[in-house]
């Protein structure tokens, strides 16, 4: 069927600045004026919603009508900011839920969903009137208003993590919030002004991306140009005249191509409908913004999108369509073959048209047109056109399933909430995996991202990459079509420089949750080292392990700690937030009482008057494989050979100075209590750094024949520091090596002191 394209030029309607709202009656069909009430009353009947429901069985529209009078009921007396009865606010919102034919549970949570928050109404009440079902929808719906929190922001991220782990639970939820914020944003005009920027920007940032990225194009779209209506006013009242003109000004240009396309399609015998799309002010503001373009180079503001039966034609009709005009290249895309994230499916392609004029056209069937501008609702969509039809069920769901991810890994809501951020503007690239599976990631995505979308494991294992056969570093961005080959390692684990470079929540998550959990492995093991040192300062040689008979004591201790169990304890004391002598004195006189174990006068006296002497066993030896849990201070950079000391800091775990350090002289005159004995391994098993400073007489290769003597030393530079002294005959240079001991050190300065054009050279 031939459809007019005429209809879309005078259908497409622009936006205006926000009016204040009338004030008169409004006549009715007959002429006659109605008062005010008349009107809110009939806004507020439930007769507004019932036409809408005619997909709906009759027992099913009962129950909707009875959560329209328990929420008719709940808002009595309140009114909107309009003048209106709050009561026409759900009965909005329940009628666009009807647009997208959701069932009758979503509709009274629709109904019900300011009923929790604004009128008192308890969860146990709408389970007991509405069911389980019902009541967990309002539930997710209901922002955290009650509790306190510190700051606004705070409040916001833990209500929108609430939100959308109940939308990924059951996505009905952000329909509904999405129908909410439609509403609310359409009758913005009636709020205080001094609320529109903020509720705008929260619109544009978070409310849209979400339609967006579940395939909600009409909303996404309202949202967007509703939005900036609000923040930019005169920018959009500028624009909208500007495309009324253009408007007027494409109109024969419009209907010549709309009659050229009619009598090609003619030709070809093929059964179509022909729609007009308009870019929306928003959009085009928005590229003109990012592109730094004039109104006048925006060339795409005007297209058409071909409607046909079958998948096959969607190719056949291109065909003809290349024939009428010639196509741009570069400008063809195959989102059919190749779909978008959130389900989307067209082939679009930019032509020639009279006059030397680009018009895209958009060319699809009537159920990808369905998903294209309904996404996740299509679903419903689909089941009350055709009960049998199998359901687009997948729309989506990788994303809401890679929410509960994150969620799982991720303690804080705002750390939460900046990992689903990422993800909310997924301009896609699409790369195969050496099987020629297909994998969508977001535009500047890595090959560690990709690692992670094939699977948590094989992203924590990842060592090296190929893409399309040659090696690539792991923070190579990729494009369109790469072939992606993730190279594993059993012993290979996440490198915390990943999270400067990854693109999607979902590997970020990862990774900080493993560094999370790695970093509380190794303070629980050091924090058990600390403590049973501790314990044998105090006199007792063996640790009373979670054995039958010291569960009395850990329970006892843990009481008088606060922690919720032993491994949290160990970590705490690990990390330097409890002291682990003062732990050991409680844990003593625990033993005594419970289990009647006293202190070994002869340990007691060996760890107190003969600490000094080598048999000594309550030192805490370190040789470098104690990662987040020992840090060697920056101020002094120990080595092996030095001697030091142990201080721990709060929230830090071990921190180790030289005892010559003056930082560390302060740190034990104000916080004595903090510092531990630790020593060197025999053995330690990876280099240290060490800072340097060579006074070199400047002039050409000398920086050559200092990285020579330095090599020829086996020490590794890692840093080099020139200064700003500009060309000076003299100058000092600082160098960062790392070595094995001093003895190690000692060597390479030796060897730069022998070499050529060096003056001097010392450790810092």
């Amino acid at each position: 069927m031939l459809a007019g394209a005429a209809g879309y030029i005078q259908g497409v309607s622009s936006l205006n600045l926000p009016a204040a709202p009338a004030k008169r009656g409004r006549k009715s069909s007959s002429g006659s004026s109605l008062s005010p009430a008349a009107i809110n009353a009939a806004a507020a009947s439930f007769a507004t919603l019932t036409s809408k429901l005619d997909y709906l069985p009759a027992t099913d529209i009962e129950k909707v009508r009875q959560a329209y009078k328990f929420a008719d009921e709940a808002h009595l007396g309140q009114i909107r900011a309009s003048g209106e009865p709050y009561v026409t606010h759900p009965i909005a919102v329940a009628a666009q839920c009807a647009e997208w034919k959701l069932d009758a549970q979503a509709l009274m949570a629709a109904l019900l969903h300011d009923a929790l928050e604004d009128c008192g109404v308890t969860k146990i009440e709408l389970i007991e009137r509405f069911g389980s079902p019902v009541a967990e929808l309002v539930d997710g719906l209901t922002k955290l208003e009650r509790l306190h929190f510190a700051t606004r922001e705070e409040n916001q991220a833990e209500s929108f993590r609430k939100m959308l782990l109940a939308m990924a639970r059951d996505v009905r939820v952000i329909l509904i919030k999405l129908a909410d914020r439609s509403h609310n944003m359409r009758t913005l005009a009636n709020v205080a002004r001094d609320k529109w920027a903020r509720i705008s920007s929260e619109t544009l940032d978070i409310y849209a991306p979400i339609a967006h990225r579940l395939g909600l194009n009409q909303v996404y779209r309202e949202l967007q140009d509703l939005a900036f209506t609000y923040l930019y006013p005169w920018r959009n009242a500028i624009l909208s005249k500007a495309v009324e003109k253009a408007r007027s000004r494409r109109r024969d240009l419009i209907n010549k191509v709309q009659r050229e396309l009619e009598a090609a399609f003619a030709a070809a015998n093929m059964n179509l409908r022909i729609a007009g799309r308009e870019k929306s002010v928003f959009s085009i503001y928005r590229k003109m913004h990012q592109k730094h373009l004039s109104f006048a180079q925006v060339t795409d503001i005007y297209g058409f999108r071909l409607i046909v039966p079958t998948l096959t034609d969607c190719y056949t009709a291109l065909g003809t369509l290349h024939q009428l005009y010639k196509p741009v290249p570069g400008r063809f895309k195959d989102h059919i073959a190749i779909a978008k994230l959130n389900g989307y499916q067209s082939l679009h392609t930019t032509l020639v048209g009279p006059s030397g004029v680009n018009i895209e056209f958009q060319l699809r069937t009537e159920s990808m047109h369905l998903v294209a501008e309904s996404g996740v609702a299509a679903h419903w969509l689909y089941k009350a056109k055709n009960p049998d039809a199998v359901a687009s069920e997948r729309l989506g769901n990788q994303w809401l399933q890679s929410l509960l991810d994150i969620q799982r890994e991720t303690g804080d809501a705002a750390e939460f909430w900046d990992h689903v951020k990422v993800d909310l503007f997924p301009d896609a690239v699409y790369v195969f995996t050496p099987k020629s599976q297909i994998l969508s990631l977001p535009r500047g995505a890595t090959v560690v991202d990709f690692a992670y979308a094939i699977h948590s494991n094989v992203g924590d294992r990842t060592m090296a990459a190929r893409i399309n056969g040659e090696q690539a570093p792991l923070r190579t961005e990729l494009k369109n079509g790469d072939v992606v080959e993730v190279i594993t390692a059993p012993m290979s684990s996440p490198n915390p420089a990943w999270l400067s470079f990854v693109r999607t929540g979902r590997a970020r998550s990862k990774i900080r949750h493993h560094l999370k959990t790695l970093a509380h492995a190794e303070s629980e093991d050091f924090g058990k080292r600390l403590l049973a040192q501790a314990l044998r300062g105090e006199g007792i040689a063996k640790f009373p392990d979670d054995e039958a008979a010291y569960q009395g004591v850990w329970e006892r201790l843990l009481r008088f700690t606060g922690n919720k169990n032993r491994a949290e304890l160990l970590i705490d004391i690990g990390l330097g937030k409890r002291i682990a002598t003062i732990v050991a004195k409680r844990l003593v006189s625990l033993l005594a009482e419970e289990t009647g174990e006293r202190p070994d006068p002869l340990l007691l006296t060996r760890e107190r008057f003969t600490a000094h002497e080598s048999i000594a066993q309550g030192i805490v030896t370190l040789d470098g494989s104690e990662n987040a849990s020992v840090q060697y201070s920056l101020c002094c950079r120990p080595i092996p050979g030095d001697a030091i000391v142990g201080y721990l800091g709060r929230g830090e775990g071990l921190v180790v100075h030289t005892r010559e350090c003056p930082i560390a002289s302060k740190l034990l005159q104000k916080d004595s209590e903090r510092f531990i004995d630790v020593d060197w391994a025999d053995d330690p098993v990876r280099p240290f750094e060490s800072e340097i400073v060579v006074e070199v007489v400047n002039g050409k290769g000398v920086l050559a024949r200092i990285a020579a003597a330095l090599a020829a030393a086996e020490a590794d530079i890692t840093h080099i520091d020139m200064g700003q002294e500009g060309a000076q005959e003299a100058l000092d240079l600082h160098f960062i090596v790392a070595v094995r001991d001093r003895v190690h050190l000692d060597l390479a300065l030796r060897n730069l002191r022998r070499t050529l054009s060096v003056t001097r050279a010392n450790r810092v």
